[in-house]
C-alpha cells in the first residue's frame, strides 16, 4: 500500500498529477481542489494518497490533507460512490462543506458534483450521516474539526485501517496525544491509542 509520496511535481493534468519519486514517475488521480492547490510543476510536493487494486486497474488518488483523504475514504464506502466519483465531490465540496451538509442532510449541495445524480445524493447523506461525525466534527460537534497533521494523522490512519470506527479511533488518537504530548512519535501515540480504544 503506497500512503504517501513526496517528490517533484512532473506534470498536471485535468483530472491527475505525476510526482517524479527518485525518476520514478507515479501517476495519481486527484480532485480538483487538490490540483489547484499543488503549486508549479516542478515544485516538491509532498501528497497524502491511496490506493485502490480492481480486478482491471490499479488506481493510486493524492489528497492535500489527512482530511480530505479521509472524507474520499467515507464516501467511497457508499454503493455507487467509486473512486472518481468520490473526487468530483471533493472537487465541488471542501471537508468543511462535507461536514455540514451530511449533518443537514442537504442532499442538493452534493448533488453539485459530476455524476451525482439525487437518488445518490439522497444515499451519501443518509449512509454518512452516523459514520461522518468522529473524523469530521470536533470535540465541539459543530464545526469541522482542525486537521491533524504528522504522527496523530498516520496514527489515525492506522487505527481506522485496523477496522475501528473513526469515532473511536479518533477520540482514542486525541487521550494518547493528549496524556503524550504534542512531540510523540508514531509508535508510542499508536499503541496508546490501541490501548485507550479497546477500554
Amino acid at each position: 500500500m503506497i500512503a504517501r509520496l513526496s517528490g517533484r511535481l512532473a506534470e498536471v493534468g485535468a483530472d491527475h498529477l505525476v510526482i517524479d519519486v527518485n525518476g520514478v514517475g507515479y501517476l495519481a488521480q486527484a480532485s480538483g481542489r487538490t490540483l489547484a492547490a499543488i503549486g508549479a510543476v516542478g515544485g516538491e510536493v509532498t501528497l497524502l494518497t491511496e490506493m485502490q487494486v480492481r480486478e482491471d486497474a490499479i488506481t493510486l488518488f493524492a489528497f492535500g490533507s489527512a482530511a480530505e483523504r479521509d472524507w474520499f475514504r467515507l464516501l467511497g464506502s457508499v454503493q455507487g460512490v467509486g473512486g472518481r466519483v468520490a473526487l468530483a465531490i471533493l472537487s465541488v465540496l471542501d471537508p468543511g462543506e462535507l461536514v455540514r451538509a451530511v449533518a443537514s442532510g442537504d442532499k442538493a449541495m452534493v448533488a453539485r458534483a459530476n455524476g451525482v445524480g439525487p437518488k445518490l445524493a439522497l444515499r451519501i447523506v443518509t449512509e454518512l450521516k452516523d459514520k461522518a461525525g468522529g473524523v469530521a466534527l470536533g470535540p465541539g460537534g459543530g464545526g469541522a474539526a482542525a486537521p491533524r497533521a504528522g504522527a496523530a494523522a498516520d496514527a489515525l490512519s492506522a487505527l481506522a485501517n485496523l477496522g475501528f470506527k473513526p469515532g473511536d479511533a479518533s477520540a482514542a488518537v486525541a487521550a494518547a496525544e493528549e496524556e503524550l504530548g504534542p512531540g510523540a512519535g508514531l509508535d508510542a501515540l499508536v499503541r496508546l491509542a490501541l490501548r485507550k480504544a479497546a477500554r
